[in-house]
Formats: structure tokens, sequence, C-alpha cells
């Protein structure tokens, strides 16, 4: 990868010791591997702060830390939906903090002292979950090229914007005619602009139906769709049961 061409993913370092946030920060040479990193933090509760108002694709924290620990923090972005990927630093082998990493869905795990081969493993298969998380092909062209940068800002646009989202506003953004980037798109990525569009706003739908302060045709109006009766035929499409039926399932196994 070539600093220049390629669009890096945003990273955050969390540790209550200075010399070992300072020292991942300038001795690892994040941008040769396609990472940028936007912020150092002393504890879970100030990266979390900065996770309220910052898209970020990777949390490397420690665990134990004053005010909020790692594991703690895991959590809260688990239940914010803040869609960061976690990797734990940490000096501790305990079993007990595996199994929290298990819980959690962390994404790695790494003892200390951080070890240059075993860090760039670990960001080599993060980068590789992310390649796939915004439908990115493993392709030297899409890894060397602005075709990458096009389709992770449209997947980007679509995942905040997905209640009005179009393709021409989409084409817009990159500077591309609508045609153009339908066509790209699909031949770049492993799925067509339509069908993310669809796949995200049912993945939203179904974690508002968990929400029983929702009525059905609320979620139809907040995912984009103006006619409830389109809305719960197209997630019964997608999922293979109605939106009741969905709602229904996720009751009966809370109650467990």
């Amino acid at each position: 990868m070539t600093q220049e061409n390629t669009l890096k993913y945003s990273l955050i370092i969390v540790d209550d010791e200075l010399k070992i946030r300072q020292g991942l920060q300038t001795l690892f040479p994040w941008n040769e591997y396609g990472y940028e990193v936007k912020g150092i933090f002393s504890n879970g509760q100030q990266a979390l702060d900065f996770l309220a108002h910052h898209k970020i694709d990777v949390v490397l924290t420690d665990i134990c830390m004053p005010t909020m620990n790692g594991i703690e923090l895991n959590q809260q972005i688990n239940e914010k939906h803040l869609d960061s990927l976690v990797v734990y630093l940490t000096g501790y082998s305990d079993f007990q903090y595996m199994q929290a990493a298990i819980r959690e869905h962390a994404a790695d795990y790494l003892l200390k002292p951080i070890k240059h081969e075993e860090l760039y493993t670990c960001l080599q298969k993060i980068h590789q979950k992310l390649d796939k998380k915004y439908h990115i092909l493993p392709n030297a062209e899409i890894n060397s090229s602005y075709y990458r940068k096009i389709i992770l800002e449209v997947v980007h646009y679509l995942e905040e914007n997905y209640q009005n989202a179009t393709l021409t506003e989409a084409a817009t953004r990159v500077n591309l005619s609508p045609n153009y980037l339908s066509r790209i798109f699909r031949e770049k990525s492993e799925i067509g602009f339509s069908e993310l569009l669809t796949q995200i706003r049912m993945k939203k739908a179904a974690e508002l139906l968990c929400d029983i302060s929702y009525k059905t045709y609320e979620i139809a109006y907040q995912v984009g769709y103006d006619n409830p009766k389109n809305f719960s035929r197209a997630f019964k499409q997608f999922y293979s049961v109605s939106p009741k039926e969905y709602r229904n399932q996720n009751e009966r196994n809370n109650s467990l």
C-alpha cells in the first residue's frame, strides 16, 4: 500500500500509561499499513466521549484503566452501536480477560509488551475484516486505486443517510454520473448500490424492532419507506419473517 493512494482506516489508542500510548502512536508505522491514528486517550471514558462524535474503525485499548476500563468501554461501544472493532492490549494473561474479550466480541487480544510482528499481523486481519465490512474486494486494483475511496465514501454516505439516500446524491458526492457509479460500484465491490441500501435499511429496522416503543409504521418511515406494506414486504424478503414475527421472536429470546 502507498500512503498517497490508499484511504486509511481510522484508529485510536487507549492506555493509562503515557509512555505506552505515545510509544504506540509514534513507533509503529501506521500509515504504511493503511491506518491513521486519530487520537490517544488515558481511559475508556475519554475514548467513549470521542467516539460519540467521531466515526472510528479500530479501538486499541488497555483493559485495566481508571474511570472506565477496556471491557467496560467495549460494552459501551456494543450497546451504543458505535461500530468500532476493539483490540485489547493488556499485560494480564488471566483467562477471565480472554473470556471477556470473547464475550464482548473483541476483534483480537494482545499481551504486553506488544511485539511489532504480532501487532502487524493483528492489524492485517483487522484490515481484511474492514474491507469485507465495506464490501471492498481483495484485489490489487482496488487496494491501490481511487476506486477504494469511492466505495468507502458511498458506503459511509448510505450508513449516514439511509432514510433518504439516492444514487444521484451519492454520485454527486463522488463526482461521478449515477450510471457510472452504479456500474463501477457493482464491478469493484461484492454488492450493488440498491442491494447495499436495502441491507443497511433492514439491519437498522431489525435494531429498531427490538425497541417495543416503536410502531412498525414508524420504523418503516425511519428507514426510508413511505408505505408500511412495502416495508413489511421488503423485511420479510430479507429476513424470511415479518416485522411482527421478528419482534415476537426477539421478545421470546429476551424472556428466556
